[in-house]
């Protein structure tokens, strides 16, 4: 076995396709994984908010938390829609593309995009911060444990979906089961107490407030509690991943992520009201909301750790929702000539190998620029999915219209429009100044990178296309022209090619006034004189000075002035080179071949031909 079959697996036929679909259990850690996880931070992001508020704060997390779960389940029905709408998936970029038009499709999926990027460096360095605040040693090497997290999950993608999802489940379901039994747990207390249960382990005292409820402090909560929204379009920008039936199977996946998402966000909102829990601020005692819920549920015993273990883990690997949608989205994109083709193609697993590493560069890009440390980014999170959100509602709109769909199908998705149309105004008033104005800026700039790509396709299928019928009018062999630095067995071998293509060669010799007379002399005995009385033409020698003993640019100037002279010739090139037996050989040489290739290309017009021919060594 192969160092490369061993890392990625061995590489799938195009028939296997089916065998790499997912079912629900398996598109759960797969494509929900960021969306659950949100819930071990989603309420905290609001909770520090009302920090300032005190125990009034704690309050008003429970209502604060049902205006966010409603909304969760206007988006819920519309991307429920939107799969079976749109079955070959694509989510916001396929359903307003189609039904608002490309410039709306090409804005959902640049806020997409800049969504699961966030997602992916986000959740591995909240996962890792989690980490290194349970065992401080680990501090040092905060941006070493993000680089290998990253690492190991874009290797488990590129080995295929359905090695992902296996992968995943043990900690997904390991984390459902035991936040789900702490919730239960909790809340059973709760109402035998009356609503003021007893805390195992009592949660730090909450301090006094230091300012007063206004709309504006719980607008802002709200905002930021509503980046538990995240992900959860995942599943219908990949259904094409799932098995059959495809839309049954996508929509009982999405049924269960928001059902779980849901309870799960109620329930944490509710114990922090009923046992008193805030958000601490970050530094010396801090405790997260879910460590200092599960202690009071609980206590501080092996549960608790298995449950926090579990979170670390959640969220941690919650990026590999990111890397299951952002290649899928990238491929349509692609698809449709906004972004580079290569990110369209399949690799040996059946998965898009150019999207995976593009968001794993990307991601890596994030986590060194801030050192592991993405606090800062997550103001940023909630502007592009709400904006992904509303257009795909809008688009649904749209689509019903179109295919005169039921008026409540057109309110539903109206409403969820305009919801989600005033969530963006207020998650982007209240966190402009916090980093929401970075977003903002940057998708006109991807968009306009992304028309600069499909202008530069267009032209290449205006010049390529149409190529009419072969001409055979001017059927003439090129003309030959072969550097040769030395003779030895490569050039011997370039030059008899030489001699099969035309009669017309010129051999190019660079002069540095090194070693000139014995390759005159190579020159005289090994070609001038075999070629005598052989009824073959002589090829012409040229030799170039080169004082400063440039060698490259004095050949491409000779090859284009030659091509000059000679209008309606072609000029093919012969570069002999030299292939080594080991690749780490190649470094043992100057390269002069490769760079001469690069020059020519370049420089270089439709008639310059170069040819290869090869040496190998045994």
């Amino acid at each position: 076995m192969s160092v490369i079959d061993f890392l990625f697996g061995r590489p799938l036929r195009s028939s296997e396709e089916r065998t790499e679909r997912l079912g629900a259990a398996a598109g759960i850690p797969v494509f929900g994984l960021d969306a659950l996880s949100s819930a071990a931070y989603g309420p905290e992001a609001a909770l520090t908010l009302l920090i300032s508020l005190g125990a009034v704060g704690v309050s008003y997390i429970f209502p604060i938390t049902i205006s966010i779960v409603i909304l969760l389940l206007i988006v819920y029905v519309s991307y429920r829609q939107t799969i079976e709408a749109y079955p070959q998936g694509g989510g916001s970029y396929t359903v307003a593309g189609e039904n608002l038009g490309p410039f709306a499709g090409l804005l959902a999926a640049t806020a997409l995009m800049i969504d699961y990027v966030l997602t992916a460096a986000v959740g591995i360095s909240a996962g890792v911060g989690a980490l290194v605040s349970a065992i401080p040693k680990l501090q040092p090497h905060t941006l070493m444990l993000c680089l290998v997290i990253l690492f190991l999950i874009m290797l488990v993608n590129l080995r295929g979906s359905r090695e992902t999802g296996f992968v995943f489940m043990i900690p997904t379901y390991l984390f459902l089961g035991t936040l789900g039994t702490t919730i239960v747990v909790g809340m059973g207390k709760a109402i035998v107490s009356g609503g003021h249960p007893t805390p195992v382990e009592a949660p730090p005292t909450l301090p006094a407030a230091a300012a007063a409820v206004s709309l504006w402090l719980l607008l802002k909560a709200f905002a930021s509690g509503c980046t538990a929204m995240t992900g959860v379009e995942a599943v219908s920008n990949g259904v094409t991943a799932f098995r059959e039936p495809v839309v049954q199977t996508a929509r009982r996946t999405l049924t269960t992520v928001i059902t779980l998402l849901a309870i799960m966000l109620l329930g944490i909102a509710y114990l922090c009201r009923a046992y008193q829990i805030g958000a601490v601020e970050p530094g010396p005692g801090y405790q997260s909301v879910l460590s200092q819920l599960t202690a009071a549920v609980v206590g501080r015993n092996v549960f608790y750790l298995v449950t926090i273990g579990s979170v670390l883990l959640v969220l941690s690997f919650s990026a590999n929702t990111a890397f299951a949608d952002f290649p899928r989205l990238c491929r349509l994109i692609a698809q449709d000539g906004y972004l580079p083709v290569p990110l369209a193609e399949r690799g040996r697993r059946l998965v898009y190998t150019w999207g995976i590493t593009t968001l794993a560069l990307l991601c890596a890009a994030l986590l060194i620029l801030f050192g592991g440390v993405t606090d800062r980014l997550i103001p940023l999170y909630a502007v592009g999915a709400f904006l992904a959100f509303t257009l795909s509602q809008a688009g649904m709109v749209g689509h019903w219209r179109r295919k005169g769909g039921s008026r409540l199908a057109i309110s539903l998705n109206a409403l969820g429009a305009f919801a989600t149309a005033a969530t963006v105004i207020i998650v982007t008033i209240t966190k402009f100044l916090a980093g929401a104005w970075i977003t903002t800026l940057l998708i006109p700039l991807i968009m306009i990178l992304m028309f600069a790509i499909r202008r530069h396709y267009d032209r290449l299928r205006a010049q390529i296309a149409h190529p009419g019928a072969l001409d055979l009018t001017e059927v003439r062999p090129p003309i030959v022209v072969m550097p040769m630095m030395a003779w030895t067995r490569v050039s011997r071998a370039g030059l008899q090619i030489a001699f099969n293509i035309s009669s017309e060669i010129h051999v190019v010799h660079v002069s540095t006034e090194e070693g000139d007379k014995e390759f005159d002399d190579d020159w005289c005995k090994a070609v001038e004189g075999p070629l005598h009385g052989s009824g073959l033409p002589m090829p012409k020698l040229k030799v170039l000075k080169s004082p400063y003993r440039f060698v490259i640019g004095p050949i491409v100037d000779y090859v284009l002035a030659l091509e000059e002279k000679n209008p309606g010739r072609q000029i093919a090139v012969i570069i002999p080179e030299l292939v080594e037996k080991y690749w780490y050989h190649n470094f043992l040489h100057n390269q002069r071949a490769t760079w001469l290739k690069a020059a020519l290309l370049m420089k270089g017009t439709r008639r310059i031909v170069t040819i290869n021919v090869p040496w190998y060594i045994d």
